[in-house]
């Protein structure tokens, strides 16, 4: 029983120290005994896998042993690195500015001395009560950043991204919640709603295949098929007809029909624009806003905007959506991330980008 004893605590193998907690065997005694009495002998065969289950029950909450790893990055202050990960030192496992960076700076002139009265004694001490409280909630707002993962943003961003629209909303209006619920439970939660989701998609789908008299999933695929095509003539017939309803240039409309044309053909399109004879620069007349949807929605100098960039006011307001959207959730924006989120011309995107800076719609970042 001794002997069972020592290799629990010490570890089947590691017979010098089973040997030192016996103090009456040596190691090879040791190890000889228990392995024609335990391993070989048919009757305890089942005895190491019992000690090796007790041992790793017994060490699984301990700490993990130190292995080699690579240097951590040390980006440089202010650089796009380090602004990404919020000032955060992976060397240091700190920030380079805490939260209530300045809480010290209440005690930095606090000295207790004998001949203080009991009232500024008090005092003293209620400071420091103060700035103890501080500390605990700079350690709670670090200790919710490391466990929900919130260290490295870009990151966080592509994950939160690969859900569909409606939970994307759900994650951006629980996110404030999550600070109550630790991360495995937050991540359940939103991935159960996800879950719930595409089941109801899934459902609907179904749902429209029994409406429509499929009975079978092959009949189903060419069912999607047929109505994907349906889907793109409807488009191209509405598109045309806008551009006939919108668009008073005749020469424009006629651009744009060569173009589709081509698009259709496979051909890639050439681009002309409309060339003025007296100066010879290339320009375009201001989009005709009249009966465009979504105009209404629009103050007069937004007007204008669309009218020059050429932009209809469905698409402006959903661009400034996005990047309002974008600005709030990351504090700024730049001219760079703009440019990445709405995938237009540059010089459109550039437009838009400084016109929202200059109404104060968004800041820079």
């Amino acid at each position: 029983m001794a002997l069972l004893e020592a290799v629990m605590d010490c570890g089947f193998g590691n017979w010098q120290d089973v040997a030192y907690q016996m103090r009456t065997k040596n190691k090879e005694e040791c190890e000889a005994h228990y392995m024609k009495n335990f391993i070989n002998n048919p009757l305890f065969s089942s005895t190491l896998l019992n000690l090796r289950q007790i041992e790793e029950a017994r060490t699984a909450d301990t700490a993990i042993p130190f292995k080699p790893t690579d240097d951590p990055p040390r980006p440089t202050f202010d650089s796009l690195l380090s602004r990404d990960m919020a000032g955060y030192m992976p060397a240091r496992a700190d920030f380079m500015e805490e939260f209530d960076n300045y809480a010290e700076w209440d005690l930095k002139d606090i000295d207790f001395v004998d001949d203080d009265s009991d009232i500024l004694h008090a005092l003293k001490i209620a400071v420091v009560d103060i700035y103890h409280s501080r500390l605990k909630e700079r350690g709670r707002r670090k200790k919710i950043i490391r466990d929900h993962g919130l260290i490295n943003l870009r990151k966080f961003q592509i994950l939160e991204r690969r859900y569909p629209k409606e939970v994307q909303d759900l994650y951006d209006a629980m996110r404030r919640f999550a600070r109550v619920v630790g991360p495995i439970e937050h991540d359940k939660f939103i991935e159960s709603h996800a879950l719930e989701f595409e089941l109801r998609r899934e459902i609907g789908r179904l749902q429209e295949y029994r409406r429509a008299g499929i009975q079978s999933f092959c009949s189903a695929k060419v069912y999607e098929r047929v109505k994907q095509v349906r889907e793109d003539e409807r488009r191209k017939r509405t598109m045309l007809v806008d551009v006939l309803q919108y668009i008073q240039d005749g020469r424009a409309c006629q651009q744009w029909l060569s173009k589709q044309a081509a698009i259709d053909a496979g051909i890639t399109p050439v681009v002309t624009t409309i060339t003025t004879s007296a100066t010879g620069r290339r320009c375009a007349p201001p989009l005709n806003l009249t009966g465009l949807p979504g105009t209404e929605k629009l103050n007069d100098r937004e007007k204008e905007l669309c009218q020059v960039v050429r932009l209809v006011p469905g698409a402006y307001l959903e661009y400034k959506q996005a990047l309002l959207n974008e600005c709030r959730r990351q504090g700024g924006l730049r001219l760079a991330q703009a440019r990445a989120l709405i995938k237009i011309d540059v010089n459109k995107t550039r437009k838009i980008y400084d016109f929202l800076i200059k109404e104060g719609y968004i800041n820079k970042a």
